[in-house]
């Protein structure tokens, strides 16, 4: 059995077991009615908590990552999708690769975040997905636009368990 097989085994059976152990730390965390209210009411701390706790990219074949950020980033709206650049060069730039390093190496259209095509953006997620999985996190932690596009099932998995406890007490 692969590494993602076992991983998705595990999240449906946290996700039957109405596993919700993890939020335990965010009392307030329970009180969300969807995806979008739990995106802009949470904290960042609140969001990289779960996301940290329960995606977990080294799981996921960047094979099938790659695919669902394009379909992803090219459903957010412009506006989110400058903000999704804009958050990834900074966490770059604080790492010491400069915008113009990256505009050569990934074969962007620009350096200018605000100017970066969908497709331009996609690369840099998945540059930032291979290479700096932490960076990846925090800045879907802080931008989390793209994850609710996301529709891979192992992908969907993992979000489904984050679903699951931030909603875990509405019944």
């Amino acid at each position: 059995m692969s590494s993602s097989d076992q991983y998705k085994r595990e999240i449906m059976n946290d996700l039957a077991r109405g596993d919700t152990d993890s939020i335990d730390d965010f009392p307030a965390a329970n009180n969300y009615e969807n995806f979008d209210d739990f995106a802009q009411r949470s904290t960042k701390e609140e969001r990289r908590h779960l996301f940290g706790r329960s995606f977990h990219p080294e799981r996921v074949p960047s094979s099938q990552m790659e695919p669902e950020l394009q379909k992803a980033v090219a459903q957010i709206q412009p506006n989110e999708r400058d903000d999704v650049a804009k958050e990834f060069l900074k966490e770059f730039k604080q790492r010491g690769m400069s915008d113009r390093d990256l505009e050569r190496q990934l074969g962007l259209s620009t350096h200018h975040a605000s100017r970066m095509s969908a497709d331009d953006v996609s690369k840099l997620a998945a540059y930032a997905y291979h290479n700096h999985p932490d960076l990846f996190r925090d800045v879907m932690a802080d931008q989390p636009a793209i994850l609710k596009f996301l529709s891979n099932p192992l992908i969907g998995a993992a979000l489904g368990a984050i679903a699951a406890k931030w909603m875990g007490n509405r019944h």
